[in-house]
């Protein structure tokens, strides 16, 4: 199976377009049959359920400015893109995240895809970085177990296009490149470690299509394990339809995620003394995010909604739902009144641990990370607080699998990359941005 490939390839609103490579794709021979594991035609940002949470901390320091979006260049096609007559491409995401390693399949079905297979386990590859600053051994080992899996997964399905990323817990401990190093000799893969804004642009392409068309635009937010992005989408200077992923006003990237409160602050016993304060942590850095007036009159004016994908408001949505067992069809979309979310936030604050392993929408391993999550979008709520917020069960992913088929089409929506022979050549060292990518002035 090949490792990720070496083209360059900026792409999509936002994008800084700086040291920033496509994954790669792949063939490899005994491809099964079509249709295992399908799911159905489904909207390009719908297909199985991400899973939840997880993540350290980042320092606190730039990233809570406000992002203006740089416009990115041209996508460049790789070529052979159009395949052969009749030819139906595969493509696949892969998110490694600080808490989750999650893979997606698809084909795509004109303005849609069909989901082939998909994977998720949780890893907690971040576990503890924020107090230590490393990764630990055994959570690298669970990741790259993980890891083989999806590698496997690739080679069985045939694919032709993908874009491996990780995110917060690569990008923050010491030994971030280690671990890739270890990744690119034990399972066989290069992973593209993205920057913050690029999370953010992800996180917008895989869920625009949520956004309510007749609102000025909504506030999203993505809780993360090591990281929180919040977008602000405004679409009213739009003059007719504008893709929701080209409005992208202003975002930023809080340092704080799911499991760096828990770590801080504990998970399992949450009293509502410590509830507060980890609310008061994260309405500090959100003060240093200030997109301005406008944005707060459309709030006020009931204009502006939120549009929330994390396992934080998923989790709520099912609670909310009392789903006896997690539903992804029926969550996905759901729209949540403020009212709602006050009454879910404080039911699952007064679970005990227990009770939150057994619920069949939160679980053992998501029990001790919920609360965080939910005093994360306390303090996003008191600092906007939007009547309405829209659940959204896809994300990153989705992103990137939609960014990759729009680039096939010539939409130059996404990162160019290679694809094609059974072992592309190996990448250059040091896929990971740069800190003026992630990071740089003028946005």
């Amino acid at each position: 199976m090949p490792r990720g490939s070496a083209a360059r390839g900026p792409a999509g609103p936002g994008e800084r377009g700086a040291g920033e490579r496509g994954g790669a794709g792949s063939r490899a021979p005994g491809r099964p049959a079509r249709g295992a594991g399908s799911r159905g035609n489904v909207p390009a940002a719908a297909p199985a359920r991400p899973a939840r949470g997880g993540g350290e901390a980042a320092p606190a320091h730039r990233e809570v400015a406000v992002r203006p979006v740089t416009p990115a260049p041209a996508v460049r096609r790789p070529a052979g893109a159009e395949g052969g007559a009749g030819a139906v491409r595969r493509y696949a995401a892969l998110d490694l995240g600080t808490n989750n390693c999650r893979l997606l399949i698809a084909e795509p079905r004109g303005r849609y895809f069909r989901v082939v297979d998909a994977f998720s386990r949780i890893v907690r590859l971040g576990e503890g970085v924020s107090l230590s600053g490393v990764l630990a051994d055994a959570a690298m080992d669970r990741a790259i177990e993980a890891l083989k899996v999806c590698r496997r997964k690739l080679i069985d399905r045939r694919v032709d296009r993908f874009r491996l990323i990780a995110t917060e817990a690569c990008r923050a401990a010491a030994n971030g490149e280690a671990f890739l190093a270890r990744v690119r000799e034990e399972a066989d893969l290069e992973l593209e470690v993205v920057s913050r804004e690029t999370e953010a642009r992800l996180a917008v392409a895989g869920c625009a299509s949520l956004v309510d068309r007749e609102s000025d635009g909504a506030i999203l937010f993505d809780i993360g394990g090591g990281s929180s992005e919040l977008v602000w989408l405004d679409l009213r200077r739009r003059g007719g339809p504008v893709a929701a992923a080209r409005a992208m006003r202003a975002w930023t990237s809080l340092p704080v995620g799911v499991v760096a409160l828990a770590d801080r602050y504990g998970g399992v016993t949450v009293t509502p003394a410590v509830f507060e304060d980890m609310v008061g942590e994260v309405c500090r850095l959100l003060e240093a995010f200030s997109p301005g007036a406008e944005l707060d009159a459309g709030v006020a004016a009931g204009r502006v909604h939120f549009l929330g994908t994390s396992g934080t408001v998923t989790t709520l949505a099912g609670v909310h739902l009392g789903l006896t067992r997690y539903d992804r069809r029926r969550v996905d979309g759901t729209w949540l009144e403020t009212a709602d979310l006050t009454r879910m936030i404080g039911e699952v604050c007064a679970m005990p641990y227990e009770a939150r392993v057994e619920s069949p929408c939160i679980g053992r391993d998501r029990a001790d990370l919920v609360i965080a999550g939910c005093a994360i979008l306390e303090a996003i709520r008191r600092r906007w607080p939007c009547r309405r917020l829209r659940v959204a069960d896809r994300g990153l992913r989705e992103g990137i699998l939609t960014e990759l088929m729009a680039a096939d089409r010539g939409h130059g929506a996404g990162p160019g990359s290679n694809h094609g022979g059974a072992r592309p050549a190996r990448p250059a060292a040091g896929r990971r941005e740069t800190a003026d990518s992630a990071e740089g002035a003028g946005r």
